[in-house]
């Protein structure tokens, strides 16, 4: 049973690239593509795909309230963000919104399709160049300039 994926970039090229990308893998079945999130929302609804491959930065509805809305109304919709966005802000934000992915646009194809699977089959994927600094947020040990925790509003439990 194929994977089924929805494409979400505000550039043309990109768009068309990553469908031509993931149509041809194995066990992955482009069903659709957006321009923007609002656009999204409405193919998630028509699609119901497994995953949803999200750019951030974009026109009407950008890809961090995108996701908010997808996860909170389709929980069973994973969303990988594919993005040039690496700063730790970025990261955290979209982690919030309930991606389950984070990959930057200089992924190659193989670390995107692992993404995909790895979210359709309910894991966490974050970038070789981010996981590093995601796992030291979460472990604890990162602590703010004035030694501020990353996440304040979460208690030790």
């Amino acid at each position: 049973m194929s994977i089924q994926v929805l494409v979400v970039d505000d550039h043309q090229i990109v768009r068309d690239g990553l469908v031509a990308l993931l149509g041809a893998l194995e066990g992955i079945e482009v069903v659709g593509a957006a321009s923007d999130g609002r656009e999204a929302l409405h193919l998630v609804a028509e699609t119901e795909p497994d995953v949803v491959v999200m750019d951030i930065q974009m026109p009407n509805l950008d890809g961090i309230e995108a996701t908010r809305f997808i996860t909170g109304r389709h929980p069973d919709v994973k969303v990988v963000m594919l993005t040039m966005n690496e700063d730790d802000d970025t990261v955290l934000a979209a982690i919030r919104a309930g991606a389950s992915g984070y990959l930057l646009k200089g992924s190659g194809a193989d670390e995107v399709h692992n993404a995909v699977r790895a979210a359709a089959a309910g894991g966490m994927v974050f970038g070789a160049a981010l996981a590093g600094r995601v796992a030291t947020y979460f472990s604890g040990s990162a602590q703010g300039a004035q030694g501020e925790q990353p996440f304040p509003e979460l208690t030790e439990r």
